[in-house]
């Protein structure tokens, strides 16, 4: 028998959970670079990551002008999945 998977998760400066450790992110933390390689490097417009990556196209010019996601973790803790 094994034990409770454990990982580990990103928080801010202020404990909250923070990139696709929140409660509410639709994109890994992968998945939110290469949104941004591909505008930033390709040229690639917000309309058209907006559909590759399934959000909306505001959602996507968020991410790659760095309103959305733009937080750093300040620690980590190791929790119980």
């Amino acid at each position: 028998m094994t034990g409770p998977v454990r990982r580990v998760i990103a928080l801010n400066d202020l404990g909250y959970r923070i990139g696709e450790d929140h409660h509410n992110a639709k994109l890994s933390d992968a998945q939110v670079e290469a949104m941004r390689d591909r505008h930033e490097n390709d040229g690639i417009g917000y309309r058209r990551l907006a559909k590759e990556f399934g959000v909306d196209r505001g959602v996507a010019r968020d991410i790659c002008t760095y309103r959305r996601r733009n937080q750093w973790a300040d620690r980590h803790k190791t929790v119980d999945k």
